[in-house]
């Protein structure tokens, strides 16, 4: 079995929410109950870790 450490399960979470952030951006303003809460999930997760997820919000 593969263990993560702290760092690694961080990155991890930081490149899955990038990603939710792209798929909702490609969506063009569809809404998505599901994705959005994806979201929402991986923001608490970050933000427990201390993240600060201002810089990781796609521009307007």
């Amino acid at each position: 079995m593969i263990e993560m450490n702290q760092y690694e399960v961080i990155n991890n979470t930081i490149d899955y929410y990038k990603n939710l952030q792209a798929i909702k951006r490609a969506n063009n303003g569809q809404e998505n109950k599901v994705l959005d809460y994806e979201i929402k999930t991986t923001r608490v997760k970050l933000e427990s870790f201390g993240i600060n997820l201002h810089n990781l919000e796609f521009d307007s």
